[in-house]
């Protein structure tokens, strides 16, 4: 692991970006039957037909415990998840976790016309502008680093990472810890870009 990365990690670790160590321990058979809602937006086992709803299945257990609690606590806010959280416990949410963590993710097709653009920036990063490359922390080929709290990305719908990426930079997506790395990386992306990265990301496999 480089040093970039391994300060990274101590990092988001000091400042709350990785789950808390002493969360329940999530049951995924159990999570299965807390689902039922869910699969309206997400797809019965995690894989979202809906381009603007992400793909839940094969996320990280530690990354999607996070935005679980960051949505029920509102410090992310997502309008289609206002009060669905509220009646849940903390071992509901860490057992849903569990169950689409569990689950195998699908994987789209990327737009020929914008993927090497997008593969270069992935890859690449902007370095003369001190945007590191995707993979340090989502991995080459997309699927993050669970342990350490950072989402798979690959295979999800470039309609949502789209929004995402443009949440971060317009600052109206603020749960990346204080240090802020998401929205840093993310200002320093133009329209162009987004849409060339959320292309490729969507056929990474």
């Amino acid at each position: 692991m480089n040093v970039f990365l391994s300060s990274l990690l101590l990092i988001l670790s000091l400042n709350g970006f990785v789950q808390a160590a002493d969360s329940p321990v999530g049951d995924p058979a159990a999570g299965q039957g807390k689902t039922a809602v869910c699969g309206a937006c997400h797809g019965p086992d995690g894989n979202s037909l809906v381009p603007n709803f992400p793909k839940l299945a094969g996320q990280g257990e530690r990354y999607l415990l996070k935005q679980l609690h960051d949505i029920k606590d509102g410090k992310r806010v997502v309008l289609e998840m206002t009060g669905q959280l509220n009646p849940l416990t903390d071992q509901d949410l860490a057992d849903i976790a569990a169950y689409y963590a569990g689950q195998k993710g699908s994987v789209g097709a990327a737009d020929p016309t914008l993927v090497i653009g997008g593969e270069a920036l992935f890859r690449g990063g902007k370095l003369d502008q001190g945007m590191p490359a995707c993979t340090g922390c989502h991995s080459p080929s997309g699927t993050g680093l669970a342990a350490a709290g950072f989402p798979r990305l690959g295979g999800q719908h470039a309609n949502y990472i789209k929004k995402q990426l443009t949440a971060f930079r317009e600052g109206e997506r603020t749960n990346d810890g204080d240090t802020q790395v998401m929205r840093t990386i993310a200002a320093k992306l133009s329209n162009r870009d987004i849409e060339a990265l959320a292309a490729f990301i969507q056929g990474l496999q």
